[in-house]
C-alpha cells in the first residue's frame, strides 16, 4: 500500500501504521558514507543526482513508508545572502551573524526556481525515480530555528542572543522572522508544485521557547507560513522538539499532523490535539538498546499511539550517526507486523 503514509497524514484507515525517521539518509550508512568521503555535504545538496541518490538509500535498504529529500534546513540561507559553512566537529557556521538592523535589511526574499534549482530539479529526479512506489517528504527550517542559527552564528546551547533580540528589540525580531517565513513559505510552495507530496516544517529548536514567548514571537511567522501550505492539499507536517508546553499552540499555528518528541505520550497528544495525526515518538537513542527491549518500546508507542486513524511511527529527533542500520530495519519491521483493524 504506496500511499499508506499519505493516508495516515489525512486520518484516514491504513493497513499497517506507516513508518520513516527523520535524518534517515545519513552518517550511520555505509552507502552514505562513501558517498561523503568524496563530497562535502553542500556538494551532495547542490548536485541533484547525489541528492537523489542519498535520498533513495534508506527506502531501498529500510523499506520505509516515504522519502524526505536530502537537503539541509540551513540552504535557504546562502540566496538570502547570509553564506555559511559546515565546519568539521563544530556544525553550520554562518559567515556574518544577524545581529542588528543593517544585517536584517541586507537578508533579501528570492525565487526558489533562480536561488535553489538544484533542490527543486532533485525533487523531479526523486518523483521519476520512485515512480508512484513511495511518497516524497519536501522540508524546511522554521523561523525561530533559521533565526537562532543566523543571530547566533551557528548551533548554540541556550539561544541567548537569540533571546536578547526577542525580548530588547522586538521590532527587528518580526523583521527577520517575517522575511525567514516569507522565504521558506515560497521555498515549500516551490517544493510541491516541483512534486513534494507532503512537506515538514523543522522547528528543532523551538522548544527553548515558554507558551508566552511562542505565542507573541513565532505563531504569527509560523502561521503565515503553514495556513498557505494547507491551501495546496499536501499533507504539512509541523515538527519540533522539547514542545510538550507549546502543543496545543503548535496546533493553532497550523499543520495537518503534528510531531511528538518522546518526552509526551501519544495517548495525551492525542487528547490535547483532537483533528490532526500525530508523527512519533520513539526515543531516538532507543535504537542502541538490545532487540528485546526495543521491540518492547516500539510496541508501546503503537500502543499510546491507539487504534484511531492518523498516526506515522517515527523517532522524536533524527536518527544518529552511531546507530545501526540494522535496528532500523528491525523498527520498520516491527512496526509493519502489526495490523491494524
Amino acid at each position: 500500500m504506496w500511499d499508506r503514509f499519505l493516508r495516515a497524514c489525512r486520518r484516514e484507515p491504513v493497513d499497517v501504521t506507516p513508518v520513516w525517521f527523520m535524518r534517515q539518509a545519513g552518517r550511520y550508512m555505509a552507502e552514505y558514507r562513501a558517498i561523503r568521503a568524496k563530497h562535502t555535504l553542500l556538494e551532495i545538496c547542490r548536485q541533484p543526482e547525489l541528492a537523489t541518490e542519498v535520498t533513495l538509500q534508506p527506502v531501498r535498504a529500510l523499506g520505509v513508508d516515504a522519502a524526505i529529500l536530502f537537503a539541509d534546513i540551513l540552504l535557504p540561507l546562502e540566496p538570502m545572502g547570509a553564506p555559511f559553512e559546515f565546519a568539521a566537529g563544530e556544525g553550520p557556521v554562518i559567515h556574518e551573524p544577524v545581529r542588528d538592523r543593517a544585517g536584517v535589511d541586507k537578508l533579501r526574499l528570492f525565487e526558489p526556481e533562480e536561488g535553489l534549482p538544484h533542490v527543486l530539479e532533485a525533487i523531479r529526479l526523486l518523483r521519476r525515480e520512485l515512480d508512484g512506489k513511495t511518497p516524497l517528504i519536501g522540508f524546511a527550517g522554521a523561523p525561530f530555528t533559521l533565526a537562532s542559527y543566523l543571530i547566533e552564528g551557528g548551533k548554540s546551547r541556550h539561544f541567548a542572543l537569540t533571546k536578547r533580540m526577542l525580548y530588547s528589540e522586538p521590532d527587528l525580531w518580526h523583521a527577520l522572522a517575517g522575511k525567514l517565513s516569507e522565504v521558506v513559505r515560497t521555498y515549500l510552495r516551490a517544493q510541491v508544485r516541483a512534486g513534494a507530496q507532503a512537506v515538514q516544517l523543522f522547528d528543532s529548536w523551538v522548544g527553548e521557547l515558554s507558551p508566552a514567548d511562542y505565542r507573541e514571537f513565532v505563531l504569527p511567522h509560523v502561521r503565515h507560513i503553514l495556513a498557505d501550505l494547507q491551501t495546496t492539499g499536501v499533507p504539512v507536517i509541523h515538527f519540533g522538539t522539547g514542545t510538550g508546553a507549546l502543543l496545543e499552540l503548535q496546533r493553532e499555528a497550523g499543520g495537518t499532523v503534528i510531531g511528538i518528541d518522546w518526552r509526551t505520550p501519544l495517548s495525551q497528544a492525542r487528547t490535547r490535539l483532537p483533528g490532526v495525526a500525530l508523527q512519533g515518538n520513539l526515543d531516538p537513542l532507543l535504537l542502541m538498546a538490545p532487540r528485546d527491549y526495543l521491540a518492547k518500546r516500539v510496541d508501546e508507542v503503537l500502543d499510546s499511539a491507539g487504534p484511531e486513524p492518523g498516526h506515522i511511527f517515527n523517532l522524536g529527533h533524527g536518527i544518529l550517526p552511531e546507530m545501526s542500520p540494522d535496528a532500523c530495519k528491525f523498527v520498520v519491521d516491527q512496526v509493519h507486523a502489526r495490523r491494524r483493524g
